[in-house]
């Protein structure tokens, strides 16, 4: 049978390639005859760039110096692809890990625009941008200001860097800032949450980036002021991604915001690895009711069902009940015992897991016919046997 293997990273432990690897050597350890396909793939966050570098051999890295989200500047890499599509992570310049301790008002996303830049003189035809894991909430003025926009205040002065100056903010004015690439750049998304409101940018994210109840309704001010001047949609789904990196893209820039797994897994050729495949092993670090919307997971499990393709999902905890027709689930918790052991050694029980479902296809009554799963019974049950 062929398998194709298509986890998202185990966020915190283990990048995707490597947990990939781990659950296709635990499976050829117990099916040696069988193909397995191992296709790593990730939302627009922390390795995306790494997930496709990995689909195109011909990619290359760039690197370069740059600022940091806060004092320090830091060196950060960038993937060209081939056709000179330039493929950045704004968590490499402006990631949350890259502050010493949190810095929710003066944390800026000045790196990313110097990182287009420099993309941008290499000769860029097209630019694609991962918005996750951001340690900001400055609607992309940082990256837009260090392309040549100018945000000011009342008296005509720059405004600092940073999501909190933006309460001062009284005028924008966009005439030195550079064109987007003659390919136009595409911001992938791993949460479809809006600009502003209860569900955007400073109300839900700003917490998780140290703000306190007071610094997140400065936060969202600040946003409300972004947004009266440089116009566009703050209600585009995407548009909360990294602070309001997303709407600030495609407000100034023009960048199209699209789900970050869809697109990866398209780049991939998620699609077509499926067609001919008898089954689809996809994970994450915790499955849970989100997993379906905007994830690896949910998107392996949509291109699985257009595919006829039956799926199995490995994931480090099972938090609640999983949506209906997700298809057999185990977690690696159960596996190792508990979640501290679980997360010291993942590529072990990566490795256990894929061999768990490998022996529950052979143990199945004629394995898996025409993407019926029923014959594998409880994936979770079997950790110990």
């Amino acid at each position: 049978m062929r398998v194709v293997v298509a986890p998202d990273s185990f966020k915190g432990t283990i990048g995707a390639a490597a947990a990939a690897d781990a659950l296709a050597a635990g499976w050829r350890g117990a099916r040696p005859a069988d193909e397995v396909v191992r296709l790593p793939l990730a939302d627009g966050g922390e390795g995306t760039a790494e997930v496709l570098a990995a689909s195109d051999p011909a990619s290359r890295w760039h690197e370069a110096r740059v600022s940091g989200p806060g004092r320090q500047p830091v060196t950060a890499r960038w993937l060209e692809l081939p056709g000179q599509t330039h493929v950045i992570e704004l968590a490499s310049a402006a990631g949350l890990p890259l502050l010493p301790e949190p810095d929710p008002l003066g944390a800026h996303t000045a790196g990313v625009g110097e990182l287009i830049g420099h993309a941008l003189d290499a000769g860029a035809a097209e630019i694609v941008v991962g918005l996750g894991g951001s340690a900001t909430t400055d609607g992309g003025t940082g990256a837009l200001a260090a392309l040549g926009a100018r945000f000011l205040d009342a008296s005509g002065r720059d405004l600092r860097p940073g999501g909190g100056p933006l309460r001062a903010l009284a005028a924008v004015d966009l005439t030195g800032l550079r064109p987007p690439p003659p390919g136009g750049v595409t911001c992938l998304t791993d949460v479809r949450a809006p600009l502003l409101g209860p569900d955007g940018a400073a109300a839900v994210y700003g917490p998780q980036k140290g703000a306190t109840p007071g610094q997140v309704a400065d936060l969202a001010d600040g946003l409300a002021r972004l947004a009266a001047l440089l116009g566009g949609d703050p209600d585009l789904p995407g548009a909360g991604a990294a602070g309001g990196t997303g709407y600030g893209l495609a407000a100034a820039w023009g960048a199209q915001l699209a789900a970050g797994s869809a697109e990866i897994g398209r780049i991939a050729g998620l699609e077509p690895a499926l067609a001919a495949a008898d089954l689809v092993i996809t994970g994450e670090g915790q499955y849970d009711a989100t997993s379906g919307t905007g994830k690896v997971v949910g998107a392996v499990r949509a291109a699985a069902a257009r595919a006829g393709v039956p799926v199995a999902v490995v994931a480090g905890r099972i938090a609640g009940a999983p949506e209906a027709g997700s298809g057999r689930s185990i977690a690696l918790t159960d596996l190792a015992g508990g979640a501290a052991a679980a997360m010291a050694d993942p590529a072990r029980w990566l490795r256990v897991a894929g061999g768990v479902l490998a022996e529950a296809v052979a143990v199945a009554a004629d394995g898996i016919i025409a993407g019926d799963l029923g014959g594998m019974g409880d994936l979770g049950g079997m950790a110990g046997s």
